[in-house]
């Protein structure tokens, strides 16, 4: 079962000063990851995702997937009623593949701008060593897990197989 954790911060900067002690819990192999992205929200409410890719090298989803999920938790509660239809549907399917109304809501109401996430699906980890390296960054953390069988509907709805 692989979870995907977001951990959120009140700055721009809190998402990038994280992924370097991720970085190292991975060399220590105390976590293993199958994808990353980080989601800067500048002041002005726009959004701007990173692959992740010194954390994982080629992203098992990669941008579509990401795309997809930052952009249904960032501009879905800001659209008008006709493209809410739209995003419900994209809601609905994402619920298919295990992340869940919450969830996305959650994350969308965690991330104000001049904020920053660390948007991590980790197949593998040692939590307790792990979050306890990860305290001292002060994030919010927002998390689901997913089964491998939801795991396999994401990566094919991307075009991520294995």
């Amino acid at each position: 079962m692989s979870e995907l954790i977001v951990f959120a911060f009140p700055t721009e900067t809190g998402a990038s000063e994280m992924d370097e002690t991720i970085h190292y819990l991975k060399k220590e192999e105390l976590i293993e990851l199958k994808d990353a992205a980080v989601v800067i929200r500048k002041p002005d409410g726009k959004i701007k995702v990173k692959q992740a890719t010194n954390l994982v090298g080629a992203g098992a989803f990669g941008g579509a997937f990401w795309g997809m999920l930052i952009g249904l938790l960032f501009w879905a509660p800001w659209l008008g009623l006709a493209i809410g239809a739209v995003a419900g549907a994209i809601s609905g399917a994402m619920s298919d593949y295990g992340i869940n109304d919450d969830f996305i809501k959650e994350v969308g109401a965690t991330i104000k701008p001049g904020g920053s996430a660390l948007f991590l699906l980790i197949s593998k980890w040692t939590e307790d060593k792990a979050l306890d390296r990860l305290k001292k960054f002060n994030a919010t953390i927002i998390r689901t897990s997913l089964s491998k069988e939801d795991e396999q509907k994401l990566k094919a709805a991307f075009g991520a197989g294995e």
